[in-house]
C-alpha cells in the first residue's frame, strides 16, 4: 500500500550557533531556515512542508551525541544534516548508520568517513578534504612555482591533521625539494597565535599553509597581520572565502584562497544567473552579509533532500516515498544548489568543482574579493569511488601539475 503523506518531513541539522566557530555555523543556520521557508511557500517536498530541529556542535561532544539520538529516536525526524566539524562526523556517522537514519554530510571534509567503511545511511553532498587541498596545491604550483619552503599552522583535530597530511603528501610526490620547517596545531579554538607566529617569523617560510576556519581562522590572520607575517610568506588559506567580508582589509592582497568547493557570492560561471541573484540578494537582505560556503553548502544539503524525495516518489509510482526508499534514491543522485552541478558517487561521495584564487582589494566592496579565479572539476583531482587518497596521491605522477581548469581572471 502506498504510505500516507505525513504532515511534515522533519529535518534535524547540526551546526556551530556558540563558539568562535559560530561566524561560520550561523550562517549555516540562516541558509538552512530560508531555504525552508522557500521549499514551504512553494508547498514544501512532495507536498508536505519541512520542520527544521537544530543542535549546537559548540555544545560538546557528548552533549551533540545525547541530542542527535533524541532528535531520530524521540523526535522521529526523517532526515538528518550533520556536521560541521569533521571530528563530529566521525562520531555521528556511525551513530546515523545503527539508527538507520538518513544524513547528509553536509559540510564536514574529513575523507576517512567513506574511505575507512561502507555506509548506506550517510551520503556528503559535497566535497572532501583531497580535491579541496589538490585545488589549494595546484594553483600554488601554477602560479607560485619557485617556493623552497613551507610552514604549516592547522587547528589541532581530525580536520588538522588530516589536511596537512593530503596537502604534505601530495607536495612531496610534485616537489620533492621542498623543506617543511614548521607543523604547528595549536588547539581548536586557541586565543593567541602568539608562539605559533614568532615560530614561523623565526622560519621565514616561503609558504604557510593554513586550513583553519571560523574564529580561529580570523584571530590568525589578525595576528599575523599586525606582526608583518603576510609581508614575509605567500599565505594558502584553502578556507578563508568564509572570513573575506569579517576580515575586511586585515587580510592583504595576494593571499591564496578557496572556497571548499565553487562557492562564492560572486560565482563567474552564475553570479548573472536569476536563480543564483535571487539567494545572494535574500540572503544579503536577511542577514546583513552576502552568502559564504556554509550557506551553499546547506544548499546543496537541501537541493539533495528534494531531489532524492522526486526521484524516490517516481520510483513508487508517485505515491510518497518512505525512508528506506528515499534513502534507496541517493545512490546515484544528481542535484545542483548554487554551483556547479553535484553527483553522488557509488561510494557516497559528493563530487563537487573546486574554486580557488587570489585575494585583491577592488573597491566595489569594502573587503577583498576572490579574483584571478580557477575553477578545478572533482573527477581530476580526487581518489576513485572506492579509492584510498593517500594511496591515490602516492601514483601521482608530474603530469599532475598540469591538470586543467577553468580560469578567470579579473572575475571574467
Amino acid at each position: 500500500m502506498a504510505q500516507q503523506k505525513p504532515a511534515e518531513i522533519k529535518v534535524g541539522i547540526t551546526t556551530f550557533t556558540s563558539g568562535a566557530a559560530s561566524v561560520f555555523g550561523v550562517p549555516g543556520k540562516q541558509a538552512a531556515e530560508m531555504l525552508a521557508e522557500r521549499i514551504n511557500k512553494k508547498g514544501g517536498i512532495q507536498g508536505v512542508p519541512l520542520k527544521l530541529y537544530f543542535i549546537d556542535e559548540g555544545a560538546g561532544a557528548e552533549t551533540l551525541t545525547a541530542e542527535y539520538r533524541r532528535l531520530v529516536e524521540s523526535e522521529k525526524v526523517d532526515v538528518t544534516m550533520a556536521a560541521i566539524s569533521s571530528g563530529n562526523c566521525v562520531n555521528l556517522t556511525p551513530l546515523a548508520e545503527d539508527l538507520k537514519v538518513l544524513n547528509l554530510m553536509w559540510d564536514c571534509g574529513t575523507q576517512r568517513i567513506f574511505e575507512e567503511g561502507e555506509h548506506r545511511y550517510n551520503y556528503r553532498t559535497q566535497a572532501n578534504a583531497t580535491p579541496e587541498m589538490m585545488a589549494a596545491l595546484l594553483y600554488l604550483l601554477k602560479t607560485k612555482p619557485d617556493f623552497k619552503t613551507i610552514a604549516v599552522v592547522n587547528q589541532d583535530y581530525a580536520w588538522g591533521r588530516d589536511s596537512w597530511q593530503l596537502f604534505s603528501a601530495a607536495l612531496k610526490k610534485l616537489k620533492p625539494d621542498v623543506q617543511v620547517v614548521a607543523e604547528l596545531f595549536p588547539k581548536l579554538g586557541a586565543p593567541d597565535f602568539s608562539a605559533e607566529i614568532s615560530r614561523l617569523l623565526a622560519a621565514r617560510p616561503d609558504v604557510i599553509l593554513s586550513t583553519s576556519w571560523g574564529g580561529d581562522l580570523d584571530t590568525l590572520v589578525r595576528q599575523a597581520n599586525q606582526r608583518g607575517l603576510f609581508r614575509m610568506s605567500t599565505f594558502v588559506l584553502p578556507l578563508a572565502e568564509s572570513s573575506l567580508q569579517r576580515l575586511a582589509g586585515e587580510l592583504p592582497d595576494g593571499v591564496i584562497v578557496g572556497a571548499r568547493g565553487d562557492h562564492y557570492f560572486l560565482h563567474p560561471e552564475y553570479k548573472d544567473d536569476a536563480d543564483f541573484k535571487s539567494f545572494v540578494e535574500e540572503f544579503k537582505q536577511r542577514t546583513g552579509a552576502y552568502p559564504i560556503y556554509p550557506a551553499f553548502h546547506m544548499a546543496q544539503a537541501f537541493a539533495a533532500l528534494e531531489a532524492a524525495y522526486d526521484k524516490a516518489a517516481a520510483a513508487n509510482g508517485g505515491a510518497f516515498p518512505d525512508k528506506e526508499k528515499v534513502v534507496d534514491a541517493m545512490d546515484g543522485l544528481k542535484f545542483r544548489g548554487y554551483g556547479r552541478p553535484i553527483t553522488i558517487r557509488p561510494d557516497n561521495q559528493g563530487l563537487e568543482a573546486q574554486l580557488i584564487g587570489v585575494t585583491r582589494t577592488t573597491g566595489d566592496h569594502p573587503f577583498p574579493i576572490i579574483d584571478d579565479m580557477m575553477i578545478f572539476d572533482a573527477e581530476a583531482i580526487m581518489a576513485p569511488s572506492g579509492g584510498k587518497s593517500l594511496e591515490w596521491i602516492e601514483g601521482l605522477g608530474a603530469g599532475f601539475i598540469e591538470t586543467p581548469a577553468k580560469e578567470y581572471k579579473h572575475g571574467k
